[in-house]
């Protein structure tokens, strides 16, 4: 009995990660950061950005950054763009944040922000402005400020990206 349980186990989480194409397939939230339109504890089910990406995707990753989203009407979550979960540069853990805009190496992304998320600062008191990379500038739905205008995360890479927010179960 306890070998058809580990098999059946293991069967269903491969399936489950060549449909997803990442992961984990679902992540737990631990923070309010994204509310009100996914919630402490609920869980969130996600795919690699390169699956399903939606025709509004205006990145070779896949995803839909707010202002397009904003201009094409894709909404996900609630609000326009991809949320998506991306590995902390340093090691810490994990975020998932809505993608706000993209942002090219050497640029002052102070100038097209929307200034009541950057806190009143010029690109000289942000630390991660100018751009120090091409990346996303991120936020939560619920945070009053970028990610990386309070020093959470340089602009989110690529690379960094595990997955697209698909759909939640709201548990929270």
């Amino acid at each position: 009995m306890g070998l058809v349980i580990v098999t059946g186990t293991v069967v269903l989480g491969g399936l489950l990660f060549a449909l997803a194409g990442t992961w984990p397939v679902v992540v737990g939230i631990e923070s309010g950061s994204m509310e009100p339109n996914i919630a402490e504890g609920d869980m969130v089910v996600l795919t690699g950005p390169d699956r399903f990406p939606p025709a509004a995707a205006d990145t070779r990753l896949g995803v839909v950054t707010y202002r397009t989203g904003k201009e094409r009407n894709y909404r996900s979550f609630g609000s326009y763009g991809s949320v998506v979960v991306f590995r902390k540069p340093d090691g810490s853990g994990a975020v998932i944040h809505r993608v706000r805009f993209r942002v090219a190496a050497g640029e002052n992304w102070i100038e097209r922000a929307n200034q009541s998320y950057v806190g009143g600062e010029d690109c000289a008191a942000i630390q991660y402005c100018p751009a120090p990379h091409d990346g996303f500038i991120t936020k939560g739905d619920a945070n009053p400020h970028y990610d990386q205008a309070t020093g959470l995360v340089p602009p989110v890479r690529s690379d960094w990206v595990i997955g697209v927010g698909r759909f939640r179960l709201p548990l929270g």
